[in-house]
């Protein structure tokens, strides 16, 4: 499903790369042979370096041998952003057991729902209250951990021993569990380091692999061993998970950060001459708003990469603006993907698009079905008319953990149905525009909540804002508003936001409703969840703060 002229809205990348097929464990073993006594991982005074990682995991993966784990087995990892946390991961991997990722900020009953639906037989937590833990410190896992070198032996096929159960972020319905082999995981790993770093992998001596860069410094200034970066995006999600192995096999060192401060966090990118912020929109929201912003040195940055969901234009171009040597990058993806199938280039002679994700990333196809009824083999929406996102490659999910027919719903003939909707570009690049399930019906109009967010984010009354639904029996859905103003917003503020908001829409996609409120509900991984917020919306005491009188 590809288009020469490109007439239709099918791209295939523009990269191919060799994908060994090897285990997640490969990766760390080449990054810690080639990076050696690098820091890998910094916590305040606690610095671990790739060796260290290498060996730590290696005994980590010994003792859960020891304890009874097995090949196939599944253990739970339940923690914050710690330094313990990638050594359970990879020593998890190492002895042969899949990783179940769990939230640290989920309730207790979702918590054991989220534990019984994956099988764990242990968990990995600062929980002792939890069956079968392995507790930790933050730092030290509570196993008899013996010095190692090597990794339990495994006869292990990458291409069917699962590496990740990891649960979709429930944004719009319960979550589900994705089953992810070593090799959809190593797979985009190598994907994502040959669009952000110009790197293909290559096999060392000893059976690890690496990777060499083969862009030149001018494209690609941050070169391999040289980057730091802050780890603030929560590791049990899928872009903080990955994020943190594209970064050991390149050989970055990330500064991990106990909690997401902007001032803390605007203040460690200066004292460590930080090259690459990593994030989801509200977390850039947050930054742009602090006053330290515009007072702190942030000249080390290079990339600003943002992934999670969509980013608004506006946003970008103040990122832009405030770091003019950074080259800002957007990324989407999924868990259903691993992580992510696109990004824009971030060769710095790249063309770039704001306000799109760019282009599929190695090996991957992309096509734009008719929403809703679409399927593979149907001819794909023309370019510039908005279509549900199809995507195929070697990071796509097995299956749904249990669910066959929602695996059957979303998985067809090897394509995963993404439930996103975007516009391809004549120039091959991804605009997502919105989520299908976030698309409402106002007197059987098609309303994309989207358009209305980067309306209302590029007012200067604004801090951050949501569109969603509002169930009215006379026409469906009423487009309505919560919006966070900032702090000396004028009064009148929302009247005139409805004014100019509605003026530059069509008559059906126009606001009914504007609410105003402290703060949007947010998952972990810094997505807006509408359906909290819808609830809240509708049980609100005081309504709406603006409506409109023609509705």
């Amino acid at each position: 499903m590809t288009s020469t002229a490109r007439e239709t809205s099918a791209v295939t990348s523009p990269r191919s790369i060799e994908i060994p097929v090897v285990p997640v464990g490969a990766l760390l073993d080449g990054a810690a042979r080639r990076y050696g006594d690098r820091a890998a991982l910094v916590h305040h005074d606690d610095v671990v370096t790739y060796r260290q990682l290498w060996e730590e995991a290696c005994g980590v993966a010994h003792a859960l041998v020891e304890r009874g784990i097995r090949p196939g087995d599944v253990v739970a990892l339940h923690l914050p952003n710690r330094l313990a946390w990638p050594i359970a991961y990879h020593g998890i991997l190492l002895a042969g057991a899949t990783v179940a990722l769990a939230s640290p900020a989920l309730p207790r009953d979702l918590l054991d729902a989220q534990l019984a639906d994956a099988g764990a037989v242990a968990v990995v937590s600062l929980d002792p209250s939890l069956e079968n833990v392995i507790t930790t410190d933050g730092r030290h896992l509570d196993l008899p951990v013996a010095e190692h070198t090597t990794p339990p032996w495994l006869d292990l096929d990458p291409a069917v021993a699962l590496a990740h159960l990891a649960y979709t972020g429930g944004t719009t319905g319960r979550s589900k569990g994705v089953e992810l082999t070593h090799a959809n995981v190593v797979a985009n790993v190598l994907q994502y380091v040959a669009s952000s770093a110009g790197a293909v992998a290559v096999p060392d001596v000893e059976g690890g692999v690496t990777v060499e860069q083969t862009s030149p410094p001018e494209e690609h200034p941050v070169r391999l061993g040289e980057a730091v970066s802050l780890a603030v995006a929560p590791w049990f999600h899928a872009m903080g998970t990955n994020g943190l192995t594209i970064g050991l096999v390149t050989g970055a060192t990330a500064v991990v950060q106990d909690r997401f401060d902007p001032a803390a966090y605007l203040a460690d990118v200066e004292r460590h001459r930080a090259t690459t912020l990593s994030g989801a929109p509200a977390m850039y929201h947050a930054l742009l708003a602090h006053p330290d912003a515009s007072t702190r040195d942030l000249g080390s940055v290079r990339t600003v990469t943002s992934g999670a969901s969509p980013m608004a234009v506006a946003q970008a171009e103040k990122i832009a603006a405030l770091m003019p040597e950074a080259v800002v990058v957007e990324g989407y993806g999924l868990t259903e993907a691993t992580m992510g199938l696109s990004i824009s280039p971030s060769e710095r002679s790249a063309p770039r698009r704001v306000g799109t994700v760019g282009v599929p990333v190695a090996n991957t196809e992309i096509v734009l079905l008719p929403v809703e009824t679409g399927r593979p083999g149907d001819e794909p929406v023309a370019v510039g008319e908005r279509g549900e996102i199809w995507a195929r490659g070697p990071q796509v999910m097995q299956r749904y953990h249990e669910r066959p027919d929602e695996t059957a719903a979303g998985l067809v003939d090897g394509w995963l149905r993404t439930g996103d909707i975007g516009i391809l570009g004549d120039d091959g690049f991804l605009a997502v525009v919105d989520r299908a399930k976030d698309m409402l019906l106002y007197k059987g109009y098609n309303v994309f909540p989207r358009e209305l967010e980067e309306l209302l984010a590029h007012r200067p009354e604004v801090r951050t804002a949501a569109v969603v639904g509002i169930p009215d029996d006379a026409v469906g859905e009423l487009p309505a508003a919560a919006v966070v103003l900032v702090p000396d917003a004028p009064d009148g503020a929302v009247g005139d936001l409805a004014a100019a908001v509605n003026g530059a829409v069509r008559p059906y996609e126009r606001l009914r409703r504007i609410y105003t409120v402290d703060a949007l509900p947010m998952s972990a991984a810094g997505k807006v969840l509408k359906g909290d917020l819808r609830e809240a919306l509708l049980a609100s005491d005081g309504g709406p703060e603006w409506v409109d009188g023609a509705s």
